[in-house]
């Protein structure tokens, strides 16, 4: 697959543009477990002309992440215009454009799948980024507004049109949001209608998955969201599979723990101690997703205020949990 300048020779599988997940570091772990190419989280084209910090904040990226896309989204031809040359600047591989955020705020404001509504500002919106930078642009959009408006041929034929060099599809339309199943058909519906890269997202939690994806869509690369979850070596395991067709094993509880802490130093590195050690707090239950009792360790997590506290009550709820596994059933005791 090719997006201007670059050039992946393997199926590329991809880490997702996430609202409040993928910050640095968790593109930095990401990256680490193999994530061929990552993207900001969505960033405000009117944050970033009104220079409002934590839209700036979101700007901020390193070479490790390379390639990376930053990702902006409104309704304004002229913010977005603005907005483009200052994500520019930032220094990204690619600049992404948000078509397909479903949230109220977004969505509800006329921005990101609220596009989908007023494809001909839309398309007067994708022209004018297009022109105004001189790094590839791409978009993200969704299969329409709802099942009663799929559009997405349309709408991937009017974008090529523009002159983006890649397309990426969720699944689902506006009203869906994140609910029902991804329809992967129609993913390579707009596969088929258009000549650039088309990249498919929704649903894939498993290399199995992007597999089956491929299969199904036809399309040049997988993107993964919500299955990264916790879960960031998803992105070595697919391209292993995809390669070889051999599963690699699941991850032990200790090399998670270790990469949870990689995550945490991150997070603390490039957002301060309290403020990385806050933001840390949605991952936690990922990271231990199965793991009994987690909870107890959630709650207790909360009241720590620096790296040293929490790696010490992981590990310590870490050797409990492992005593609690090795010692024999009641039943079993009584049973001898």
């Amino acid at each position: 697959m090719r997006i201007g300048p670059l050039n992946f020779e393997q199926t590329p599988v991809v880490l997702a543009p996430m609202e409040d997940v993928t910050d640095l570091a968790f593109r930095l772990v990401c990256k680490r477990q193999g994530a061929d190419m990552v993207y900001t989280e969505f960033v405000s084209s009117e944050g970033l002309i009104r220079d409002i910090r934590e839209a700036v904040g979101k700007l901020k990226i390193l070479d490790e992440e390379r390639p990376i896309g930053i990702q902006i989204y409104g309704n304004r031809v002229a913010s977005m215009v603005q907005a483009a040359k200052i994500a520019e600047a930032a220094g990204p591989d690619i600049l992404d454009i948000n078509f397909g955020c479903p949230s109220k705020h977004v969505a509800g404001s006329g921005a990101g799948s609220g596009l989908l509504k007023t494809p001909e500002l839309m398309e007067e919106i994708t022209r004018a980024v297009v022109n105004a930078v001189n790094i590839p642009v791409t978009a993200k959009t969704r299969l329409g507004w709802c099942d009663s408006e799929i559009t997405i041929v349309e709408i991937a034929k009017m974008l090529e049109s523009c002159g983006i060099q890649a397309l990426t599809v969720h699944g689902r339309t506006r009203t869906q949001k994140f609910k029902g199943q991804a329809n992967w058909e129609l993913i390579g519906e707009a596969k088929k209608a258009v000549k650039i890269p088309v990249i498919g997202n929704g649903d894939v939690v498993s290399p199995q998955d992007a597999q089956k994806m491929l299969q199904v869509a036809g399309v040049d690369a997988v993107m993964i969201g919500r299955g990264s979850y916790g879960n960031p070596w998803i992105f070595k395991q697919t391209k292993h599979f995809l390669q070889t067709g051999e599963s690699l094993a699941l991850p032990e509880l200790d090399e998670r723990v270790e990469v949870l802490l990689e995550h945490l130093a991150l997070s603390i590195l490039y957002k301060g101690e309290r403020r990385g050690i806050i933001e840390m707090g949605k991952h936690y239950g990922n990271y231990f997703h199965g793991v009994r009792n987690v909870k107890y360790l959630k709650a207790h997590l909360r009241e720590l205020k620096s790296y040293d506290q929490i790696a010490s009550a992981i590990r310590v709820f870490i050797a409990d949990f492992r005593k609690s596994e090795a010692m024999p059933a009641a039943a079993e005791v009584l049973s001898v």
